[in-house]
């Protein structure tokens, strides 16, 4: 641990040193950054601003650069530091690991050992007590009190003299025994320990994989973050690059930006915009990083607390744990039972979610979402299990990580800053740049919208050709198909004329099989009939089952409720246990004080026992403690009384409460039987119900196959008569063998239902809590039920929407349509204003020439003139009014026009809607055709089998000779209702009659509804013609109007108003669409009916299938448990037998071990010696002996404890495993249903695919139409905006000529000139140019309307012929109608005439046989009963064998075990006699004990040995007691079996009498069937009379039927000369055919030929085209090339033009350029004069401050070097001096003598030095660290001095004349402002930083600069002198000093200079 947080230490440590390194070589980079642009600033200052400008850029790009590097390295850095930890922690978690499992294994030793000693501790006090309480006291119950078995019950049967020393034996055996039962449970530890320990192993596995998983992951993000680091890189270097090459390019350019810069310029925005993006990409995520950093901490201390609460929980639970296994095992089997119940829920519940698929996908998800999260939450809790240890270290690491990435962090978003700022500068350079590359990009803009409205044009254009070929083909197929229909009408009709006569036959034919498959059907419907009333008679028991099961449940609550009262007595019972315990131990340390008092006593009675004296009051003494301990002893003895009262009385309710659990337990199982039997009804029933239903469909299904094999067989009439016999009787068979089963089925249900009744009896409580889940689900049903309607009616609406929609559609439409109308008109009222406008030209230029008359003839009259122009003026201002007034008429015109637009809208809205109902009508007219003429085809089939069956029955008639009578006409209504269920059964064998009924009903009045609908459209299209004819004429009226008003002019226009006739055709709208809605309504309803009955029908099929799913099921659970039932009884028998015989066993064992004890102490006896320390030792190992026991005991109970929890986990595995295969089971049967599902719902979805894409192509369509109108709206706009354009130009005109007009008025009165102006005419002219433009283009406009006007008279046209045509088809396929109704009615008749004979013909016979087949069934029925009942017979003697057979053997067993226990017994009396002598022989060895012992303590122990013996005895006789109690209970079980047995013998005397009674049953009923057969006889001799009444009938008939066969022959001979006439018209058909087939082959030669002509005309033609092709494709290649060089020519033209007018651009941009330089420079002269003055006086101010300085010595230099010369030794202080003198300027020759004179000079050259110049030299403090200096040599400390001398703090700059600025000129404020702050921080710092480099530095360092370099420095006050000086000053430049040389060189140089 130390060794890694020294490790992390070390590391976090490098890290934080390279961050302050990389700051510190930042911070210098910045400096020697600034050094250096102030050196290029000196070099390259030049008067321009762009140079200022790039520098600034320069800096910006230099310091992003070196920030980018150090970004770099912390980034490398970092990276190493992450994985070296990672290996760290890797290293650490390995470690950790191990040494947890370490631990582990320590702690679990740990624990063994503390229970051990635990309970050693507890004997010893134990053994304590009963050593220090005597003789008398008897033993305390301590901790081992679990172990005694009740030893607290029979402590006072046993005295306390009868002690033995021979039970040490027996202890020693039941410790061997002990021990070997230690080693078989340790043996299955081991081996569940390995299991556990596989188990451990798998979860460390998961654990690594996890944990590889997680650095995998981090590698990733790794590997992401360099990726992104390295392109970071790559980016930065591309842009450096790019960059560079910027500079480059400016540095070429100069300051003229030309227009090639501009793509640079570009590039140069779009890097700057992506490093912007990146640094928020880089912000945004490191703040994701420090989002995840703190989850992961959160997630860390919450899993932190989560441990604590879960170990404090694990404490809890471990204690409740055990209560609550015994519950969850019987919980699990009660959820096992109710399993399936819920699994059909879920069944059912989940089919009903497939219906939407939607909804389950997204909970799928939302799961799967789930489980990843309690994935993730259970990672991170092994995780924080694993590193516990590791949670500190970790959050140190992380808050270190996070301290890191707040660094940077604050780093990036510094540089964020500054890239902002310089963005800001690029923006506002380019902005101008920007500019005139947006003009250019306007006009490129322009031309493509210009290009993209011509391709839109010609795209719809395409469209609207497609759109006509497309209608042009539906026109032509519809044509096609009236043709098709109409030849498909004259062939329906030969038919029918055909059919007619062959379907009389055929019908008659099938009345007979009918009525017989009827009979058959009712008695099917009697069978069923009899089933449902035993369903109901059951159904009645389940009520009463129901009923018994409410009494249960409420005695179940009872017993519940006296539970509960248990469990609180048994609560508070525990609670005063736990009070007495404590009692107890209180009482026994007060026992434990008062012994230790005794002992004490005693111990002071035994030292006076020696003296004599004072011995009474000693007795005394002993007397009194006596009485106390006995005191004490009895308080003690009443305590224990009252506790095993207290342990009886909790034992006691525990007992009480096992035995209420088992009865609850019990009752639940009987419940859950209950159940089961119920379901078992319940499912019989339902399969019984669904076997019917099948075998109904079987037979439906046969009689479908009779029919068609009647209708193919219909020639051979015999051999059908007899396969429909054979036919019959098979199916009387199968009916019989049916009825039998059924029978057969009913006798085992009632056998059944009598055993259920009795397990009802014993079954039942839990019904109401299925009943109560029941309701439940019913509830969730019906809420999904309700789901699915709200969700059909939400789909209704949104189909409703869609039609609305449509509608809405089809409006707009109309509207459209009529604005067309509407706009015609509107062009027509433009050419009446065009007209009108004419007419004003025309009166202008009247007024014009009168103007000139008056003009010629003014000299001649004036007043004349004046008058004219005075009534023109005012006829004009009337004209004008006039015009205006017009005006406003034509605006309400307008209105009145668009008013009439939206109606005629609105009406053609509702044209197309009726048009579209026509088309639906029409749709299901055919529909109905169709329909028609396949009933009229079965009924024409049916009547021809009639007719044949009728002509087969008359030529029997003829044979037999029989008479006939027919029947009255109720048979004939009767006959009626039978055609129509025939028919029924034909189209729809599932249709009930009702259904039927309602069906035909809703025919009618949707038939009905049609022909209101019909008779509606036409009444409508009739109204909409006549109103289209009135607006028509209303039109051409006004504008007949106008046309005489624009003549008049004075007249006004009376506008008519269309009101009235709009609100009636708005009224008629509204009632149209409000019918409409209600059809619309009525569809609705069928449709929602019909997907209600769909879903009904879909949910009914589901719950059949769940239903048989479940009943499977069952009967498969069923067989198991009745399996598991009788294997359960025979183990139950086997246990208890190896039970008893292992008893037994054990008692001889522990009798031998007795036995050897009391041999063992004989010895020990005789062997002992009759001293003290033998005894000791004897005493040593018994106590030994027990503890060793005791602790085997423990080793043992845990082992127990330990194997239990193995087993019940095992169990739970089990179960869960049983529970994952069932819902495996389930899951796959639903993938099943979800399938059949899918199938259906793909089925539907491919339905709605084809009608959705049906409506898409009716919406293009209707998009195509669209898109034509509004470009036929666009083409008018464009015309009216073309006609205003001209309006509005000839107004001003007009304006402008009166106005002139009035000038020359003027002019005329003033100056009387004769001559008028030329401007006047020129006017007209162009106006006379207009009209004839205006002319054109009314004529081209009145083309187009002639046209419009054309097509629309057109399409009116041809919509009536349409309509026309429609109700003539309507009115032909009526008449059809009517026409074929008629001839079906006759037909009808005709056939329920002879259905009526063959009726009375056939019923006879049917009666008979029928009867006959009652008899044969009934014996055939008592034979089956009879066999059926002698089956039964022979079950019953079987299972009576079988029982006669199990109870010899419980018989023989029972003796057995009686033989066994008499044994016991005798062996437990022999035993109990040994006992007895052993007991006397403990007594006798007590006795010697006594004598041979003195000591009470040893004696005490063996007796306190032999009590537990004792005890142990007692438990031995009460397990003896149990065993005989168990022997009890097998006898009574053995007399209940014979009870059992009896019973069955009971049973079977019953049997016998049964079979007797139905022996005498069966000769009653042979009795009576003779009796029936007598009374069939009678009934056949009256039958027989009656036949004969009948053939005299039949023989009146037959006379009859000889006239009607005469009237028959004669029509035949009429047939017959009819057919010779025919025969006579086909001969010569036939001659004509073989005549047109010559002519046929004749013409096919001719044809022949003519085609080989064509084909060769052809084949010149193709060569003749493809010569002229060739030559055409020639001319076109050579007009593409052309075209070709064209277009380059014009784009090379168009490039000229672009560029020359950029150039231009750039021209006037480079002149404005130039302006503003030429203002700048003279500003900048202004500027440079006032610097060069200020310069001077600078200067002059310095050569008086050098003259002033020049022969002084620095007064701080020389102190320094004072001190030196007195610090340096004494060898070496002439080089001292001689440096000095050198500094001073005095010669070597001097100095050497001064030096030569010694001391006397040396006091001289002091005085001197210290009276020289010392007053300019300041004073600088010495620092804390100069005193170390003192020790270096001088010469050292000097070469530092001048080292640090010789660095300036800025780099001398040229002083030139563009440097010195005006102090505060705008410019550079401005560029102040925009300076970062680093730049302004950059003077601050570094004077600082002088301050302390060296101790010889003077002040003067320090200086800041008088300037600022190169505009970078702040903007501060005005005058030169309150800013820094050091840049004016002349600074010296720096030596060249290399690393390498010595101070002793640099000094040397510094010398020679």
């Amino acid at each position: 641990m130390s060794s890694w947080l020294g490790g992390l230490g070390s590391g976090l440590g490098q890290s934080l040193g390279q961050v302050g390194g990389s700051l510190a070589s930042l911070t210098g980079q910045i400096s020697n950054f600034t050094k250096d642009m102030l050196m290029e600033g000196a070099e390259e200052v030049e008067a321009e601003l762009p140079n200022s400008r790039r520098k600034e850029i320069e800096a910006i790009h230099a310091i992003l650069r070196s920030e980018n590097e150090r970004l770099k390295k912390l980034c490398s850095d970092l990276e190493e530091k992450h994985e070296a930890s990672e290996l760290q922690i890797k290293h650490q978690s390995t470690s950790y690991r191990n040494e947890l499992q370490q631990k582990e294994v320590e702690i679990s030793h740990l624990k063994a050992r503390q229970i051990a000693l635990q309970d050693q501790l507890l004997k010893l006090q134990s053994a304590a007590q009963s050593v220090n309480s005597g003789a008398g006291s008897v033993p305390t119950t301590t901790a081992s009190s679990s172990f005694n078995y009740g030893i607290s019950h029979h402590a006072a049967a046993f005295h306390d003299d009868d002690m033995d020393f021979g039970d040490v034996i027996s202890s020693q055996q039941e410790i061997n025994r002990l021990s070997n039962e230690i080693s078989r449970l340790e043996s299955e530890v081991a081996h569940w320990r390995h299991i556990a320990q596989e188990l451990k192993q798998n979860r460390s596995q998961e654990i690594d994989d996890h944990q590889h998983e997680m650095s995998v992951l981090q590698n990733a993000h790794q590997q992401k973050l360099a990726e992104i680091t390295r392109r970071h890189r790559e980016e930065l270097s591309e842009y450096e690059e790019r960059i560079e090459e910027l500079e480059n390019l400016l540095q070429q350019g100069g300051s003229g930006i030309a227009v090639t810069d501009y793509p640079k310029i570009h590039e140069m925005q779009r890097t700057i915009q992506v490093l912007q993006t990146e640094k928020v990409e880089s912000a945004k995520k490191i703040e994701e990083l420090e989002k995840q950093i703190k989850d992961i901490s959160k997630k860390l201390s919450s899993s932190e607390n989560d441990r604590e609460v879960l170990r404090k929980e694990q404490e809890r639970l471990n204690v409740e744990n055990r209560q609550i296994s015994k519950e969850c095992e019987s919980l699990k089997l009660e959820c096992s039972k109710l399993q399936p119940y819920a699994m059909k829920q879920s069944d059912a519940v989940k089919e009903e979610e497939s219906i939407l698929p939607q909804s389950t996908s997204l909970e799928e998800e939302v799961f799967r979402l789930q489980q990843a999260l309690s994935d993730a939450e259970s990672e991170i809790t092994r995780l924080s299990h694993l590193n516990q240890d590791n949670l500190t270290e970790d959050n140190l690491e992380l808050k270190m990580r996070v301290q890191v990435l707040e660094k940077e962090n604050s780093l990036l978003i510094q540089e964020k800053e500054e890239l902002h700022l310089s963005l800001l500068k690029l923006n506002n350079e380019y902005e101008e740049i920007k500019s005139t590359t947006v003009r250019d990009m306007d006009l490129d803009s322009k031309l493509h919208d210009l290009r993209l409205n011509l391709e839109a044009k010609e795209q719809e254009l395409n469209q609207s050709i497609i759109e006509k070929e497309v209608l042009i083909a539906e026109l032509e197929e519809l044509d096609k198909q009236n043709q098709e229909a109409t030849k498909h009408m004259i062939l329906i009709k030969d038919q029918l004329s055909k059919q007619q006569n062959e379907g009389d036959s055929i019908i008659n034919k099938l009345k007979i099989d009918l009525n017989d498959e009827k009979k058959r059907v009712h008695q099917l419907e009697d069978d069923k009939m009899n089933i449902t009333t035993e369903l109901d008679v059951q159904k009645e028991k389940l009520i009463q089952s129901e009923l018994v099961l409410n009494d249960l449940n409420l005695t179940k609550q009872e017993l519940e409720d006296k539970i509960e009262d248990l469990v609180d007595q048994l609560n508070k019972s525990q609670n005063n246990n736990l009070n007495i315990q404590k009692e107890n131990f209180e009482l026994k340390e007060h026992i434990k004080q008062k012994e230790e008092e005794l002992s004490r006593v005693r111990c002071e009675i035994t030292q006076p026992l020696n003296q004599d004296s004072n011995s009474n009051l000693k007795d005394d003494l002993l007397k009194e403690r006596e009485a106390d301990i006995r005191n004490l002893k009895q308080n003690l003895s009443e305590v224990e009384q009252l506790n095993e009262n207290l342990k009886k009385a909790s034992f006691d309710l525990k007992m009480e409460n096992e035995k209420l659990v088992l009865a609850c337990k019990d009752l639940r199982l009987q419940l859950e039987e209950s159940i089961a039997g119920n379901n078992q009804i319940s499912l019989e029933k339902n399969t019984i119900l669904e076997r019917l239903k099948t075998e109904k469909g079987q037979l439906e299904a046969e009689l479908c196959r009779a029919e068609k094999r009647l209708l193919e067989e219909a020639n051979k009439y015999e051999q059908t008569i007899e396969e429909l016999s054979n036919a019959r009787n098979l199916s009387a068979s199968t009916l019989q063998l049916e009825h039998e089963r059924l029978i057969k089925l009913s006798q085992e249900k009632d056998l059944e239902i009598a055993e259920l009744k009795k397990n009802i009896e014993q079954i039942g409580i839990d019904h109401t809590e299925t009943k109560n889940i029941l309701s439940s689900s019913l509830e969730e049903r019906k809420q999904l039920t309700q789901l699915i309607n709200e969700k059909e009616v939400f789909i209704e609406r949104l189909k409703e929407r869609s039609s609305e929609l449509q509608d809405e559609l089809d409006k707009y439409t109309e509207a459209l349509r009529k604005n067309e109308i509407l706009k015609q008109t509107i062009e027509e009222k433009d050419r009446h204003l065009g007209s009108m406008k004419e007419e004003n030209n025309h009166l202008k230029e009247e007024l014009e020439r009168l103007r000139e008359q008056q003009s010629r003839a003014a000299p001649v009259a004036e007043p004349k003139t004046l008058d004219c122009i005075t009534e023109l003026e005012s006829e004009i201002s009337q004209l004008n009014i006039i015009k205006d007034n017009l005006e406003e008429e034509i605006k309400q015109h307008r209105k009145i026009i668009e008013d009439q637009n939206q109606s005629k809208m609105q009406l053609l809205q509702s044209l197309q809607e009726r048009k579209k109902e026509m088309d639906e009508f029409k749709y299901q007219h055919e529909q109905m055709n169709v329909t028609h003429t396949q009933l009229v085809l079965e009924k024409d089939e049916e009547i021809k089998t009639l007719q044949k069956t009728i002509e087969e029955i008359k030529t029997q008639l003829h044979e037999q000779r029989q008479g006939i009578q027919t029947e009255n006409s109720d048979i004939f209504q009767e006959t009626k209702v039978q055609s129509l269920n025939i028919e029924n059964g034909s189209e729809k064998h599932d249709l009930s009659k009702a259904e039927t009924d309602r069906l035909v009903k809703g025919i009618k009045e949707r038939e009905l509804e049609i022909k209101l609908l019909n008779e509606k459209n036409i009444s409508l299209t009739k109204q909409i013609d006549q109103l289209s004819k009135d607006e028509v004429g209303k039109l051409t009226q006004i504008i007949q109007q106008k046309d005489l008003e624009i003549q008049a002019l004075h007249a006004k226009i009376s506008s008519v108003s269309y009101n009235q006739d709009i609100v009636y055709l708005q009224q008629q709208l509204q009632a149209f669409a409000m019918e409409r809605e209600q059809v619309l309504a009525v569809l609705n309803e069928k449709t929602r009916e019909n997907s209600h009955l769909k879903t009904e029908y879909h949910k009914m099929m589901d719950i059949v299938a769940a239903k048989e799913a479940a009943l499977l099921k069952l009967q498969d659970e069923n067989k198991k448990m009745s399996t598991k039932f009788e294997g359960a009884g025979q183990e139950m028998f086997r246990e208890t037998v190896q039970n008893l015989s292992r008893i037994i066993r054990e008692k001889d064992i522990e009798i031998d071990a007795l036995s050897q004890k009391c041999q063992t102490l004989l010895t020990v006896l005789q062997t002992s010696s009759p001293n003290d320390a033998v005894g000791g030792v004897n005493s040593n190992q018994f106590e030994e002996l027990l503890q060793e026991r005791d602790k085997l005991k423990q080793q043992v109970k845990k082992m127990e404890e330990w194997k239990q929890q193995v087993m019940t986990t095992v169990q739970n595995m089990q179960h869960e495993s049983a529970q994952l295969q069932e819902e495996l089971h389930q899951l796959q049967a639903q993938v099943l249903v979800d399938s059949d599902n899918n199938s259906k719902l793909q089925v539907d979805y491919t339905g709605l695919i084809q009608s959705y894409e049906q409506n898409e192509t009716k919406l293009k369509i209707f998009g195509h139409e669209l898109a034509q109108v509004q470009h036929s709206i666009g083409q008018l706009c464009n015309t009216k905006d073309l006609l205003l354009g001209k309006l509005d130009i000839i107004s001003p005109q007009f304006s402008s000529g009166s106005l002139l007009a009035s000038q020359s008025a003027e002019s005329l009165k003033a100056a009387k000139s004769e001559t008028l102006s030329e401007a006047p005419q020129q006017e007209i002219e162009e106006l006379r140019k207009l009209l004839q433009e205006k002319d054109t283009a009314i004529r081209t406009l009145q083309e187009n309307n002639h046209r419009l006007s054309n097509s629309i008279a057109a399409t009116s046209e041809l919509e009536k012929k349409e309509h026309e045509q429609t109700d003539s088809e309507i009115k032909q396929l009526k008449e059809k109608q009517d026409v074929l109704q008629k001839s079906l009615k006759e037909k009808d008749l005709l056939i329920k005439a002879k259905s009526d004979q063959l009726l009375s013909i056939n019923e006879n016979f049917k009666n008979k046989v029928n009867e006959n087949e009652l008899l044969r069934q009934a014996v055939t029925n008592l034979k089956e009963r009879t066999l059926s009942l002698e089956m039964d017979i022979c079950k019953l003697k079987e299972e009576n064998e079988k029982i006669v057979e199990k109870t010899r053997e419980k018989e023989t067993e029972y003796q057995a075990l009686q033989e066994t226990n008499m044994k016991f017994s005798m062996m437990l009396q022999e035993k109990e006699f040994e006992c007895h002598s052993m007991k006397e022989k403990a007594l006798a060895f007590e006795h010697l004990l006594k004598e041979k012992e003195g000591e009470t303590g040893e004696l005490n122990q063996l007796l306190n040995t032999v009590k537990s013996m004792q005890e142990k005895t007692v438990t031995f006789q009460q397990e003896r007691d149990q065993v005989m109690f168990a022997l009890k209970q097998k006898q009574m079980e053995n007399t209940a079996l014979q009870n059992e047995v009896q019973h069955l013998r009971d049973k079977e005397l019953r049997l016998n009498q049964e079979l007797e009674r139905l022996r005498n049953h069966l000769l009653e009923t042979e009795d009576s069937y003779t009796r029936e057969a007598l009374a069939a006889e009678d009934r056949e001799a009256n039958l027989r009379k009656k036949v004969t009444a009948l053939e005299e009938k039949l023989v009146s008939s037959s006379s009859a039927m000889e006239n009607a066969s005469h009237q028959a022959n004669l029509q035949v001979e009429s047939l017959q000369e009819q057919l010779n006439v025919v025969s006579k018209q086909r001969d010569e058909t036939a001659l004509q055919l073989s005549m047109s087939r010559e002519q046929v082959k004749q013409y096919a030669l001719s044809l022949s030929n003519l085609q080989m002509v064509l084909e060769h005309f052809q084949q010149e033609e193709k060569a003749m085209y493809s010569a002229e092709l060739e030559k055409h494709k020639q001319l076109g290649a050579e007009w593409k090339k052309k075209a070709e060089n064209l277009e380059g020519k014009l784009i090379s033209v168009q490039e000229r033009l672009d560029e020359a007018n950029a150039a231009l651009d750039s021209a006037s941009r480079l002149t404005e350029q130039l302006d503003l330089k030429e203002e700048q420079i003279e500003q900048l002269k202004k500027q440079n004069e006032l610097r060069q003055e200020m310069l001077d006086d600078v200067q002059k101010k310095l050569m008086n401050l050098v003259n002033s300085t020049e022969g002084k010595v620095d007064k701080i230099l020389m102190r320094n070097l004072f001190i030196g010369h007195f610090h340096t030794p004494k060898n070496q202080r002439h080089e001292v001096l001689r440096l000095m003198g050198s500094i001073l300027g005095i010669k070597r020759e001097d100095m050497e003598q001064l030096l030569n004179e010694d001391q006397g000079g040396v006091t001289r050259w002091m005085t001197g030095w210290l009276g020289g110049g010392s007053k300019s030299v300041p004073n600088t403090p010495l620092r804390p660290n100069q005193q170390s200096m003192f020790n270096s040599s001088f010469s050292e400390l000097f070469v530092k001095f001048l080292e640090t001398e010789s660095h300036p703090s800025i780099p001398p700059p040229k002083l030139s004349v563009h440097d010195m600025k005006p102090l505060d000129s705008p410019r550079r404020r401005k560029i102040d402002i925009n300076i970062p702050e680093s730049f302004k921080d950059t003077t601050e710092p570094r004077s600082g930083r002088r301050t302390d480099v060296s101790p010889f530095l003077a002040p003067r360092s320090a200086a800041v600069p008088l300037m600022n370099p190169a505009g970078l420095g702040p903007g501060g006050p005005g005058h030169l002198l309150l800013k820094p000086i050091s840049d004016v000053l002349p600074t010296f430049t720096p030596l060249p000093v290399s690393p390498d040389n010595s101070a002793g060189v640099v000094l040397k140089d510094l010398l020679n200079q």
